[in-house]
């Protein structure tokens, strides 16, 4: 069985008393300068933008291959995992996947 709505109401969502707050609610453009999936150069190293929001940037940063012999000279390289860091959705640097 299916319930009715009450007679009085709107079906489209618009209050006449609140016109007011249709000015307060509109999006403007992206605030933030950088965006989920840019490509930036930091620390002369390319890195990806997870996300983004109010307070920071989050950023996958690839650390460099590591190299180095054991004890018993036989030469070992591995991968460490990326390094993770914050910064500033606003931070001044090279965006390189953008296009203008």
């Amino acid at each position: 069985m299916k319930k009715k709505p009450p007679p009085n109401r709107k079906h489209d969502g618009h209050d006449s008393n609140q016109s007011e707050f249709g000015i307060i609610w509109q999006l403007a453009e992206y605030p933030f300068r950088l965006r989920a999936g840019d490509v930036i150069r930091f620390d002369d190293r390319l890195c990806r933008v997870i996300r983004v929001n109010e307070c920071a940037a989050v950023v996958i940063m690839n650390r460099p291959v590591r190299e180095f012999k054991t004890r018993f000279d036989k030469p070992v390289r591995f991968q460490p995992p990326p390094k993770i860091t914050r910064m500033s959705p606003n931070a001044e640097v090279e965006i390189l996947n953008r296009k203008t």
